[in-house]
Formats: C-alpha cells, structure tokens, sequence
C-alpha cells in the first residue's frame, strides 16, 4: 500500500495531459524518485487481447487473472457490475513509491496541475472551479491572467520544482 504524495495532471480531452504526464514522470525519475502513475480512463479499456491464455481466463469468468514473466506482472480485475475504484482505493492498491502521478481523476480533491493547449477543443478553465488546482501548465499567452503560477507547457524543470516545493518531496 502507498502513502506517496499525489499530483494530479487534468484537462480537457487533447489538452496534452499524457505528454505532460509522462514528462514529469521522466524529470522526476531523473531526479532519482520511484514514481508510480495512475491513469483514469473514461471509456472501456483493455490490456489483454483476444485468443491469449490470459484473455480466456477472463472470459471464462474469472474475477482476477495475475500473469507474470521475467520482466513485468500484472493483476487485471474485472468488476463484472462493481462499481469503479475510487482514486483512494486504487493509490491503496499502489506499491510503496516517492511520488504518483495521477492523469485524470478531475474530481479528486488531491493537488493537481491543470494543463491547457491552445490548440485544445474546449479551453474553459477549471482552476477558478478547483480549489485543489495548484498550478497551470499552458501554451497560450492569455493562461497568465490567474493568481496561479503558469509555467509554459514545455517548461518542465520549472513545473517540478514547484510540485516538489508544494509536496516537500525529498529530492
């Protein structure tokens, strides 16, 4: 079970959260954290395929199916009508870490950054409705009108110094 502090990475869909998540991951795994990441997805996913052994085991109607190999192992659960975790109930799930990064999961009351791309289709701000937004990474000039810090969109350096001042993490 974790106890890692959390920040989130939200937006509106092709605002760029997975390229700013994944770039934070490899900043902070550069500064020589164990970083774990929780990715919320909206629609049905699936990481097994169909006529793999593991798959079969699903769909015969197991609640769980573990498979291992020498480089990764994986539990995959099926809810079959259960609701979803809630993010408290899959960070419990989570190994022991410095840090997790969590895409998605807008709801949450966790420490989040809010990325905004010009290019984006919707482009509302979350911030002014989010209390636990603490900073905003965009490409749009106009992001500078908020009493959040902004930090360009590329700028990740500058992003991690201030999640690791805001989490006191131990770098």
């Amino acid at each position: 079970m974790s106890t890692a502090p959390i920040i989130g990475v939200i937006g509106w869909k092709n605002s760029g959260k997975t390229t700013l998540t994944v770039r934070l991951v490899e900043e902070f795994v550069r500064r020589g954290l164990r970083v774990s990441t929780i990715k919320h997805a909206h629609v049905r996913f699936d990481i097994d395929h169909p006529g793999r052994d593991s798959h079969r085991h699903r769909e015969a109607g197991a609640q769980e199916v573990a498979i291992a190999s020498p480089v990764r192992w994986a539990v995959m659960r099926e809810l079959r009508g259960a609701p979803e975790p809630t993010l408290d109930e899959m960070v419990a799930r989570m190994s022991p870490c410095d840090l997790i990064v969590v895409e998605g999961y807008k709801s949450g009351a966790h420490p989040k950054v809010e990325v905004r791309r010009d290019g984006a289709r919707q482009r509302d701000p979350i911030a002014p409705c989010d209390p636990a937004v603490i900073a905003v990474a965009s490409d749009a000039p106009d992001d500078e009108n908020t009493d959040l810090p902004v930090v360009h969109i590329d700028n990740i350096p500058p992003l991690a110094d201030l999640i690791t001042a805001r989490l006191r993490l131990s770098v």
